[in-house]
């Protein structure tokens, strides 16, 4: 009995069985289904985080048009919104995805953000002066 046992421990038959096998694809699995709803979250994070970016830097961008035109953010003689182009000059500069637009009287704005890939839409008033969800009144 014992010479038979130590032939056995001698084979040294190596591999795995099906259950070791279906218990590693489990494990795998479960993992997976933990990660793949995080990973998503975190790429709508960053979506947002990119419309922020922008409104900020489009605020900045106004702020200084207004100080260099009379505290007024509206474009003058005409009295007509600045483009984008005018407030490049003022350091904006266009993230990519994301759609800007801007409503000014002489003195208030009111900044929106689109997105190519988020919903809602983030908007930046002069009254508040942090992005927040929705679109300008």
């Amino acid at each position: 009995m014992f010479r038979r046992f130590h032939e056995k421990l001698q084979e040294k038959e190596g591999g795995f069985t099906l259950i070791e096998l279906l218990v590693v694809i489990l494990i795998i699995a479960i993992l997976a289904a933990i990660a793949i709803p995080v990973f998503l979250s975190q790429r709508a994070k960053g979506w947002t985080a990119q419309s922020e970016s922008a409104l900020k830097n489009l605020a900045t961008s106004i702020e200084s048009y207004a100080t260099g035109n009379n505290g007024s953010y509206l474009v003058q003689p005409g009295g007509t919104v600045p483009t984008l182009a005018d407030l490049e000059g003022e350091g904006f500069n266009a993230v990519t995805g994301v759609t800007v637009t801007i409503d000014a009287t002489a003195d208030t704005y009111c900044l929106d953000a689109n997105h190519d890939q988020t919903i809602p839409d983030m908007m930046y008033t002069s009254a508040t002066g942090v992005p927040e969800e929705g679109t300008c009144p």
